[in-house]
């Protein structure tokens, strides 16, 4: 048996089924080495959903903006005039084009598959590929990260799984969901350069304040209290994995969120 089919074998021991929406993310490194690298997994993943499966992955491009925590490590301790040249050459936002180096080599071959689609958010887009990406990446607010007019909302109402492949639920963008579902969640101002008709420009606009500082708190409190059938665990290659229902996931990550940070505020 090769490597892929291995690959494909593992995910489907682990409940990946035919037919279904998945929203990946991927530490190729933790699956050690894996045949044909990301593309390979790309096979392996679609060979698991199947030809009516559709794979989301994040597609976020920190990179364009002057407000995210990429930037601020990036300029940190520069002179005036660098950080000046450094917020001069971000290059402007184009679904088609700009690629999400920061989200790893699975994100990336996703993206620039043939048939991928992109969602339109300057900074947290998303790429998929399989017969359902249009409905799912349609009408991605500019000035929605991650809510109500997002993709992860249409996941939630395609009762989506996530497959944490190699990584934990720190990087679980789904609860970012439950941001928004919160009583009031503050908000506040983000900036990003973005390409209107023709013409590089800064886009500024106001959200939630994304905060995943304690999703890895999170995910162990959720594992805890998942009802049977919410988190299936189980390796693929040398990594230790999980498929996750992200509804329940969100549901529980909006009521979680609302005590833990009320109670730490």
């Amino acid at each position: 048996m090769t490597d892929g089919a291995r690959t494909t074998a593992a995910l489907t021991a682990l409940g990946v089924r035919p037919g279904e929406v998945l929203l990946v993310h991927a530490s190729l490194r933790s699956l050690g080495r894996p045949e044909g690298g990301a593309r390979g997994v790309l096979d392996a993943l679609r060979r698991a959903v199947g030809v009516s499966g559709t794979v989301v992955v994040p597609a976020f491009t920190p990179e364009n903006s002057d407000t995210s925590p990429h930037y601020r490590e990036r300029v940190r301790g520069l002179a005036a005039g660098a950080v000046d040249a450094v917020r001069a050459a971000m290059p402007a936002y184009d679904p088609a084009r700009t690629p999400a180096p920061s989200m790893g080599a699975l994100a990336e071959t996703v993206r620039t598959a043939p048939g991928a689609g992109r969602s339109a958010h300057p900074q947290t887009s998303f790429a998929a590929l399989g017969p359902a990406a249009g409905r799912l990446l349609a009408g991605h607010r500019a000035d929605c990260h991650l809510g109500e007019d997002s993709p992860l909302a249409r996941l939630y109402e395609a009762d989506a799984r996530i497959l944490l492949l190699g990584t934990g639920y720190a990087t679980c963008t789904a609860f970012h969901l439950g941001e928004y579902r919160m009583p009031g969640p503050p908000r506040r101002g983000y900036r990003c350069v973005v390409m209107a008709r023709g013409v590089r420009r800064w886009w500024e606009y106001e959200d939630v304040a994304l905060d995943d500082g304690d999703f890895a708190a999170l995910g162990t409190a959720f594992e805890d209290a998942a009802a049977d059938g919410d988190v299936r665990a189980g390796p693929v290659g040398a990594a230790d994995c999980r498929l996750v229902r992200l509804r329940p996931a969100v549901d529980f990550a909006a009521a979680w969120l609302t005590e833990h940070r009320r109670a730490g505020s």
